[in-house]
């Protein structure tokens, strides 16, 4: 599971909120030429002739514009896979070497880049570590715990005490006219604590940018090692059946939107942006992205690639919050301060070998988390102190929800810090991350949702910060994991700071107000 949030130890990033609109530069205008010793050059130089690459083309709307972008495709020697018309975003495969150079001059054309930087196989997320599955007796041993009225495994889930989610199942368990879609490594919707709320008509199976909707399309690839996805699902919307354990909202819906691809198990930019859209079309209200898009870690606008990506990935988002879908991502596994003047990013490229970078994080974006309006999520763990893996940053984080922390004990029948959710195959294992995290918000927000149907993304980003908890920042000096080093520096106060932004979600109190 090496290509899940973990990637870069790491899990997502951060949203700068509306100052991002400007600074990312979404726009219109001809990219650059990649300076000569650019990461993305120096990356693909060894590899470009050897067979094609992906690229996402960004132009207007008008049909006139399309029309004659596509012909400049064809010209320069691309084929168009799909066209998403009315986002300007062209998913174009091209062996042409100086494919990206060719189309970026041509008339209409905004941005142009490739989505990957070696060529297409023929045919990352935010979890910490690897998956702990439960064996049948240990599931046993754990049941033998449970409280009347709860799930089999619920005394293990620490994580829904912590935000009052078991409380608030008793008060508003979620609509069934709410749908969460996890776009994520694929779904197994065969799992008895998923398959009550799982929605088949809003899956699909996005890999290559064009959605397959064919039945079971949206499972894991390999279930062994694609799990990921699962597990978010079951934080999300496990229900109450009697089984195995519960979500934050076990009365909504449930959707998989599959994106990893088969080959790497990463996440490229074409199959982020056919998930975005197709949660837009198909009506689903709010989305969980614990991935960042491959495959590059940070997005600098300077390079044309990268501000490609940057440009099409937005597009798709911003469609989606127009149709009225929320959307949320995990805030990484870096420990970053995402508000720093520089980091170093040395594992991108992610699809060949990687290059040695300092990177301004105002500059440089992680996607889709630091996208306007997508709410980024931090980690925190069983003490409700910031996870000791969590990248953080004042003005960066939106807010903070359980994500697990092996260095924090919760007073469990297992002490596992981690979280407790689905596997697939029927299984239940844990795991920790900013992935585990933003689901766990994203299941306050489908609350927030079904309590206010009506409510916009922007309301409902609002709602979610206004029923947050802050615990402030910590009085000593944070050492996550207990070495005798301090780790990382919050700033900020107890309305909003750089370690848990507006709060910790809490679920009671979005169900109550």
């Amino acid at each position: 599971m090496a290509h899940l949030r973990s990637r870069r130890r790491p899990a997502l990033t951060l949203p700068l909120g509306l100052a991002l609109t400007a600074s990312l530069g979404f726009l219109p205008g001809a990219a650059q030429a990649a300076p000569a010793d650019s990461p993305a050059t120096t990356a693909r130089s060894a590899t470009a002739d050897a067979g094609a690459l992906a690229y996402v083309v960004n132009t207007r709307t008008d049909h006139r514009t399309l029309a004659s972008v596509k012909k400049a495709i064809a010209e320069a020697g691309g084929t168009v896979v799909t066209s998403y018309d009315r986002i300007g975003v062209i998913v174009v495969h091209a062996s042409n070497p100086d494919f990206g150079r060719q189309i970026r001059a041509a008339k209409g054309v905004q941005s142009a880049g490739a989505t990957r930087t070696s060529p297409l196989v023929a045919a990352g997320t935010t979890d910490e570590g690897a998956a702990q599955v439960l064996s049948k007796a240990q599931a046993k041993s754990l049941a033998a715990h449970a409280a009347s009225g709860a799930e089999p495994l619920e005394a293990d889930q620490w994580d829904l005490r912590a935000i009052g989610a078991d409380k608030a199942a008793k008060i508003n368990p979620g609509s069934r006219d709410v749908t969460v879609g996890v776009i994520d490594t694929g779904v197994d919707d065969t799992h008895p604590d998923l398959a009550p709320n799982f929605s088949a008509s809003q899956s699909a199976n996005c890999v290559g940018g064009k959605a397959d909707t064919s039945p079971g399309a949206w499972r894991p690839y390999d279930p062994a090692e694609d799990y990921h996805g699962t597990h978010v699902a079951g934080e999300i919307a496990a229900a109450r059946n009697g089984i195995g354990v519960a979500g934050v909202a076990p009365g909504v819906k449930v959707a998989g939107i599959k994106v990893s691809d088969p080959n790497d198990g990463l996440f490229y930019p074409e199959n982020v942006v056919c998930a975005f859209v197709f949660a837009a079309d198909h009506g689903v209200e709010v989305t969980n992205n614990s991935y960042y898009v491959d495959p590059w870690l940070y997005n600098c606008m300077d390079d044309p690639d990268q501000k490609a990506i940057v440009d099409a990935v937005d597009r798709a988002q911003l469609y989606a919050q127009k149709k009225g879908t929320l959307n949320l991502a995990s805030a990484g596994n870096s420990n970053d301060d995402l508000d720093s003047d520089a980091l170093v990013d040395d594992s991108s490229p992610d699809d060949a070998t990687p290059v040695h970078r300092t990177i301004d994080p105002h500059k440089c974006f992680d996607i889709p988390t630091q996208l306007p309006g997508v709410v980024t999520v931090s980690a925190s763990g069983p003490t409700g102190a910031k996870a000791y893996y969590s990248s953080y940053g004042k003005g960066v984080i939106d807010i903070a929800a359980p994500g697990g922390d092996k260095y924090q004990f919760p007073d469990t029948p297992s002490k596992n810090g981690r979280i407790l959710s689905t596997m697939p195959g029927g299984q239940y294992g844990f795991l920790q991350g900013t992935s585990m995290a933003s689901p766990h918000a994203a299941g306050v927000a489908a609350l927030l949702k079904s309590a206010h149907p009506k409510a916009t993304p922007a309301q409902l980003q609002a709602l979610l910060k206004a029923e947050a908890d802050n615990p402030g920042c910590p009085s000593d000096p944070y050492d996550g994991d207990g070495d005798g080093v301090v780790d990382a520096t919050c700033e900020g106060g107890k309305r909003v700071n750089g370690f848990y932004g507006f709060g910790i979600v809490d679920a009671l109190d979005a169900v109550k107000k």
